[in-house]
């Protein structure tokens, strides 16, 4: 999938303490619903269970043609060839993993401030993840934006910014003019008794979307 073809509406990240058989049946139901790009986030995992898992996942969406995007792990996208990776602050610098993965592969970096956001996009990211623009409980270490970040943020970087933190069905609709391309969620989803209707009921938040 080209890198200018992907479609940010409606991002999943899973949880890890989902069961295999489980991740992969609420990742073919949220897809169902509407999810356009899954990134499989494993933090303690080992390698080998990692690699097993997004193979597997990857299997699975390639059969849906969504994109798979790995957390923080460059080695495991690599190892499945994945669509993208997605990187935090404190990981591998985005010039390492520019410089050891291929020129299709996306790259996503998390940021919090202005100047992470505007360093990301010189740096060669393809989008910027910025939250928590809600309170949320999947990241304890997670922190709110400051009010009026998320603009800021949009409004000077022209690579797509998705949102993140604490998104479900009754606030999606807040960031429909936010000029977002897409909210990412996890809870909302993984933790949904219909992650299909889930899925459903979060893009009709978004109807009339205006993106970035």
């Amino acid at each position: 999938m080209k890198k200018n073809h992907i479609d940010y509406r409606l991002y999943l990240v899973t949880e890890e303490d989902l069961p295999i058989s489980k991740l992969l049946h609420l990742i073919e139901e949220s897809v169902a619903g509407g999810v356009t790009l899954v990134q499989l986030r494993e933090k303690k995992s080992g390698g080998r269970d990692f690699y097993e898992k997004a193979i597997q996942i990857k299997k699975l969406l390639d059969s849906l043609s969504v994109p798979l995007i790995i957390n923080d792990r460059v080695d495991v996208a690599l190892a499945v060839g994945a669509d993208g990776v997605h990187v935090g602050q404190e990981d591998l610098p985005l010039a390492a993993v520019k410089s050891i993965i291929p020129d299709s592969m996306l790259v996503g970096v998390s940021a919090r401030t202005l100047e992470h956001a505007i360093a990301a996009e010189k740096g060669g990211a393809d989008y910027i993840g910025v939250g928590s623009v809600f309170p949320t409980s999947t990241k304890s270490d997670a922190k709110l934006l400051p009010n009026g970040m998320l603009d800021k943020i949009v409004s000077s970087v022209s690579i797509p910014v998705v949102a993140i933190g604490g998104i479900n069905e009754k606030n999606s609709g807040c960031l429909k003019n936010s000029g977002v391309a897409g909210i990412v969620v996890v809870s909302a989803l993984t933790r949904a008794k219909n992650p299909k209707v889930t899925a459903e009921n979060l893009l009709k938040g978004l109807k009339g979307f205006d993106t970035h």
